[in-house]
């Protein structure tokens, strides 16, 4: 398996539930970019949560943030390219949304941070979500910032039906997923945007096709890299979506399936059970 590039998810995928990141992972992955393999994670988290990538593995290259809209320079610190939601947009999706979901709250993500709407979270979350300010989609610092991620939570429905529900109605507006088993919370960005979108302008850039990239997720939001990378592997203990995108399989998160195919990888084995 002559694997160029690895690009891995963080939730679900190496950082467990506990929110720890084991240390075979972080040997693991060592190990690969000591041998002179690129790596690349690809996240729905914003930038303000990458804290976790930097103790586990130092200001490890380039990060693909919210679902493949924002491209960061961890060694340097750096926004390298943010894809942004049009105001209008924003709007329109808001209005569709409550026309199905009138119970529907939403928040937003900017380059520099968070916005939220009223009832989105209870004062408890709010405070462990960290600093953000009132969402106004019609505020002129909303368009300026720009939003890289608009989110729409129900506390009606599951995160599946919702999804179901919505995706073809946004789908001309903007592109549609979710990452949570727990919440039903849509992860929406510019109709363009997706992490294999992002993912192959990223390894494009290193002149690397996708027969050379093994990618590694556990839920819808990672589907689409899953299925665009030769070498996809959904975690075990992934969602159903993300499982019917891959080729091939991980064990789970907890078992630190990505340092065991890492650890095959660079022994020279393939374990691909499909």
């Amino acid at each position: 398996m002559d694997v160029r590039l690895i690009a891995s998810d963080l939730d679900g995928t190496i950082i467990r539930a506990d929110g720890s990141i084991s240390a075979r992972t972080i040997k693991a992955f060592g190990a690969a970019r000591d041998a002179g393999i690129h790596i690349v994670f690809v996240t729905g988290r914003p930038v303000r949560w990458l804290e976790p990538v930097r103790r586990a593995f130092g200001h490890l290259g380039t990060v693909i943030c919210s679902n493949g809209a924002v491209l960061y320079d961890l060694e340097a610190e750096k926004l390298l390219s943010a894809a942004t939601i049009a105001p209008q947009s924003l709007l329109s999706a808001r209005e569709l949304i409550l026309h199905a979901e009138p119970s529907a709250t939403f928040a937003a993500e900017t380059t520099l941070g968070l916005h939220l709407g009223q009832g989105f979270a209870d004062d408890s979350a709010a405070q462990r979500l960290g600093e953000f300010q009132s969402l106004d989609l019609r505020s002129a610092q909303l368009a300026t910032d720009g939003v890289v991620k608009f989110l729409a939570k129900s506390r009606t429905r599951g995160s599946d039906d919702f999804m179901a529900a919505m995706e073809p109605v946004l789908g001309r507006l903007v592109s549609v997923t979710h990452s949570a088993f727990d919440v039903a919370l849509l992860e929406m960005a510019h109709v363009d945007v997706n992490k294999s979108v992002a993912l192959g302008a990223y390894a494009a850039g290193l002149g690397i096709s996708a027969d050379h990239v093994a990618a590694f997720g556990d839920m819808p939001n990672d589907r689409q890299m899953l299925a665009w990378a030769g070498h996809g592997y959904a975690m075990a203990s992934g969602h159903p979506a993300a499982l019917a995108a891959a080729a091939y399989r991980a064990p789970g998160v907890e078992q630190d399936g990505v340092a065991r195919i890492l650890e095959d990888l660079l022994a020279g084995r393939t374990r691909q059970t499909r």
